[in-house]
Formats: C-alpha cells, structure tokens, sequence
C-alpha cells in the first residue's frame, strides 16, 4: 500500500517555532553570560530553497533575543516574530494578512507552548526530540531531532510535494 504524500496541497507559508526546532534547544553562555545558540547549515539551506520556490517563511519565538533575527536575516526571513506569549494569534494573523487559508500553512513546533500555533495551521509537524504530547498532536514527526535535521526534512518534503502537481 502506497501512503499518500504528505503533506497534502500546496503549502504557501511554513510557520517555525526556534528554540528546539530550528536549535537543538540548548543554551550555550559566554562566562559573561552572553548567550549563543546553534543551528544547522543543512536546515539553513532547506529554508533558503523552500523560500526560492515561492514558499514564504516565518519565525515565531518566545525569545527576544538578537539571535533569532540574525538567523533570520542571514537566511532572509522577512518575518520574525520574537517575544511571543501567544503563538496562535501570530499564527491567526499570518494566515488573515496573507488571506491564506489554515490548509495553506504549516507549523512546526517542539513544545506544549507550540500546541496552540499547531492547531491553528492546517498541518503540523514536530521534530523527533519533541515532547510526547507535541509528537501526539502532529500530523508528522520528523526522523531528525530539532536543530539536526528536522526542518530540512520538512522542507524536502514540501518541496517533493509541490513537484509532484
């Protein structure tokens, strides 16, 4: 039996959570306690693809720090969203600016702060390394941990999909 690709129609705007999806969710500090973060080159380069094939890109994260929008910019994500305590509603505001139906869009996410922003999108996935609530709320879990891998699977697969029409 043939599984049905996933995910089905065109996806027109991915929608990421950062800490744990596009990080491995570890906090690296300086001893004066200047932060850094690590992210992954192949999912860097899934989200520069995603984007050249007309998929729009956004980053939604609770974090304010300058970390997330120079990640952004270096991959030329126009829309970033830090410092957010209610995902869904950046999640809703997207889809309404964009006159975008929930069918259109895709949310990934790693955390019980994301199961909100998941449902409002018509698709969700989750990296491996998420947590069993979020793994059980998706439609697709990735085979990558968040930060490894995760995002580009996903980008892969949106890109094979819209291929195939």
């Amino acid at each position: 039996m043939t599984e049905s690709p996933w995910p089905p129609g065109p996806i027109k705007l991915l929608i990421l959570d950062v800490d744990g999806t596009l990080t491995d969710g570890g906090l690296y500090f300086s001893v004066d306690g200047q932060a850094m973060k690590r992210f992954d080159v192949q999912d860097g380069l899934g989200l520069v693809r995603l984007q050249e094939a007309g998929v729009e890109v956004a980053l939604v994260s609770a974090d304010t720090s300058a970390i997330v929008r120079a990640r952004a910019e270096k991959l030329g994500i126009r829309a970033v969203f830090t410092g957010c305590g209610d995902k869904a509603d950046v999640v809703r505001r997207l889809l309404e600016e964009r006159g975008l139906s929930p069918d259109e869009a895709l949310y990934m996410g790693d955390d019980v702060t994301d199961l909100g922003a998941m449902a409002e999108a018509g698709h969700a996935a989750t990296p491996a390394s998420a947590m069993a609530e979020v793994r059980e709320a998706a439609d697709y879990v990735t085979t990558k941990s968040g930060g490894h891998g995760a995002v580009r699977e996903v980008c892969d697969l949106i890109l094979c999909q819209g291929a195939e029409e």
